[in-house]
């Protein structure tokens, strides 16, 4: 997807509660009860802002990571399993909105059923495997599984085209890859060279819970490694899906039968429901090459056996309480160090969230959003692009001329924030209570025909690609836009009282807003006009000048390293630090036309400057298992928490003078080689 995303680690103030400014005696302010002050704020700022916390609350054996975003996210998962339960307990009038959260959630938590069913609703699309005779069949089974939900052999979609913002076009792009990533299939430390030994495992293990005797499925583990690893030579690495010139190949559906012979792309659409497709985006060339030798140089039952593993894989999380664990073991266990399953209650809620959240959203706005909130947003949203207006002005590296398209860009940025003034109809789900997995298909085919019915219209500019209760924020480049979901109004340690603006600049203003409005303005958000068209606004010698400045950050974060070893990959995560770095700038910015800053008031024996920086230190306050580190900078575009906050405060002059960072510390940066970029 196009979209840049952040976690975004605050939720949204309540301005409802006319008591939130009375003063009182027996508040604890998190800022001061979070820190862990044997740690010198000199070497690590992280650890000294967040330590005290993570002593008293490790990680549960449930979860990846624990702090600031799992206690929001708690509430969130409270508040939404009220509203399905209410569901499930008003005898809705079929069709409504309420029946189908309700049965939704019913038939997730109907765990006998499930387990009685076992892989039978499964029955249909691997008869469909079992009938595929030759390549012709083979194609249009792996058509058929795409618009379904699954992903095997590649990816397929339609969105906006990034040359022509206002046209949506059809995408082509690596995919078809059980552990998602490249690099699983390649690098040789002895953590991920243990992660393909498991995998194999887990495969075969799969394959014999779903019916297949144990030698089958071991030979069956076998092929699916084997083909995986074919389609993974072939794709790029992390940090080269980056530039998004390299990734934009457009081309003729002829021109792309020449590309893959053996793949008749005119069939291929027809069977994707696509009607009159012309021209297509093909992200990555080298990879369909590879794909159509693949297609001669495996068997149709090699093939078969692949098309299965990636069904089960796909729907081993809905199906019987084996399967389900042994998908746990491998994803979460293996993968991310997580040692117990949460409760299933937690788990449908999520599921019953992320498949009609737009319904859930709804109600959620009514009943736990208070009012003002989009309002407040849009003031802070608005000052911190302000203070972004006079950052530019003042750059001493930008000619006037790039200075001024700069100016135009950032004053077009669109501000989605709270939630959307119009939802999207989904009136065509049919969800009962008979079959969780048939409710999960439901939910796959409309999101499927939903996103190809855009073909051949114009862009939906006011469409929202999040939910009102999702804890994220998004920047789309294509449309030059920002997305910030109000999801709750919890402040953790501000229940019933207006947090102060350090609080609100360094969480809101900094890593939120200023986050996401710097991605407009990162490596790949840059090449992206005003109108969000892939064209470059930049005059040559600027640009080189913006690229020296870059190399700079990637340099910086490549030499953070984690527990086990592993580096940052500075070039694949560049974008987000880039955003960072401004987010922790332009936040700061703006607090400074605050009164609290103005008139240096003190709060719980904190300055102002103190106090925002423990905020922003407190808006990335989570500790996490190393596996899920390890993970993480594999396949993730965004740095680990702890260098979130050291990398880019490590940058600013401010954070110096506020905590008085000399020389010789682990958290000074010589002068030379700090980064400011805007």
């Amino acid at each position: 997807m196009k979209i840049i995303t952040k976690i975004t680690l605050f939720s949204i103030i309540t301005l409802s509660i006319a008591s939130c400014n009375k003063k009182d005696t027996a508040f604890v302010d998190p800022l001061l009860t979070n820190r862990d002050t044997t740690v010198n704020p000199s070497d690590d700022f992280f650890n000294y802002a967040n330590g005290g916390w993570f002593k008293k609350n490790p990680i549960p054996s449930s979860e990846k990571s624990n702090g600031i975003v799992r206690i929001i996210q708690d509430t969130i998962n409270n508040q939404i399993k009220t509203i399905c339960l209410k569901s499930a307990e008003s005898n809705a009038d079929k069709g409504s909105n309420k029946q189908k959260i309700g049965d939704f959630y019913a038939s997730g938590m109907d765990s006998i059923t499930i387990d009685k069913l076992g892989i039978t609703p499964l029955k249909n699309e691997i008869s469909k495997i079992d009938n595929i005779k030759d390549v012709s069949s083979l194609l249009q089974t792996i058509a058929y599984f795409q618009t379904t939900g699954t992903t095997p052999a590649f990816s397929f979609g339609v969105s906006q085209d990034d040359k022509i913002s206002s046209k949506n076009a059809l995408f082509i792009n690596q995919g078809g890859l059980g552990l998602g990533q490249r690099s699983y299939y390649f690098d040789t430390d002895a953590e991920t060279k243990n992660i393909r030994k498991e995998y194999v495992k887990h495969i075969a293990k799969i394959f014999e819970l779903c019916g297949e005797n144990k030698n089958i499925s071991s030979e069956n583990a076998t092929i699916v490694m084997k083909l995986e690893t074919e389609l993974a030579k072939n794709s790029r690495k992390l940090e080269d899906l980056r530039d998004p010139n390299k990734n934009y190949n457009k081309m003729s559906v002829t021109q792309l039968n020449k590309l893959t012979p053996d793949i008749d792309w005119k069939i291929m659409f027809t069977n994707l429901n696509i009607k009159n497709a012309d021209t297509v985006i093909v992200g990555q060339p080298e990879f369909y090459k590879g794909l159509n030798a693949a297609l001669k140089s495996y068997t149709i039952d090699e093939w078969k056996t692949y098309l299965k593993w990636d069904l089960f894989n796909s729907y081993a999380a809905y199906l019987n309480k084996d399967i389900e664990r042994q998908n746990f073991y491998f994803f979460s266990t293996v993968m991310n160090g997580i040692k117990k399953q949460k409760p299933r209650w937690k788990r449908i809620v999520r599921q019953t969230d992320e498949g009609l959240g737009e319904l859930i959203g709804q109600v959620y706005i009514d009943e736990y959003l208070p009012k003002g909130t989009k309002e407040k947003l849009l003031e802070i949203g608005n000052n911190v692009r302000d203070v972004y207006a006079e950052r530019i002005k003042k750059l001493d590296w930008m000619s006037e001329t790039t200075k001024g398209k700069a100016l135009n860009k950032l004053n077009k940025i669109v501000m989605k924030v709270g939630y959307p003034d119009k939802w999207k109809d989904l009136s065509s789900i049919i969800i009962d209570k008979t079959a969780y997995i048939n409710n999960i298909k439901s939910v796959n085919r409309w999101n499927y025909t939903y996103m190809i019915n855009k073909f051949g219209k114009p862009v939906d500019r006011t469409e929202w690609l999040l939910y009102p209760q999702t804890y994220n924020a998004y920047y789309n480049p294509v449309n030059n836009e920002i997305c910030v979901p109000a999801c709750n109004i919890i402040v953790p340690g501000f229940e019933g009282r207006m947090p102060d603006d350090a609080i609100l600049y360094g969480i809101i203003g900094g890593s939120t807003f200023g986050h996401e409005i710097t991605h407009g303005f990162d490596d790949i958000g840059s090449q992206y006009d005003d109108k969000g068209n892939l064209n470059n606004w930049w005059t040559k010698e600027d640009y080189t000048k913006f690229k020296a400045k870059t190399k700079l950050i990637v340099e910086q974060f490549n030499k953070f390293e984690i527990e086990g070893g592993k580096h940052v990959n500075g070039d694949s995560n560049q974008g987000e630090n880039i955003a960072d770095l401004g987010g922790v700038i332009m936040g700061f910015e703006a607090f400074k036309k605050t009164k609290q800053y103005k008139t240096k008031e003190i709060v719980s024996g904190l300055t102002p400057e103190k106090r925002y920086f423990l905020a922003y230190g407190y808006a990335w306050m989570v500790n996490a298992t190393k596996e899920s580190l390890s993970q993480q900078i594999m396949t993730d575009v965004h740095s680990p928490p702890q260098f979130r906050v050291n990398g880019p405060l490590a940058n600013t002059p401010e954070f110096y003078k506020a905590f008085n960072i000399k020389e010789g510390s682990k958290m000074w940066q010589p002068k030379t080689l700090r980064v400011q970029i805007w």
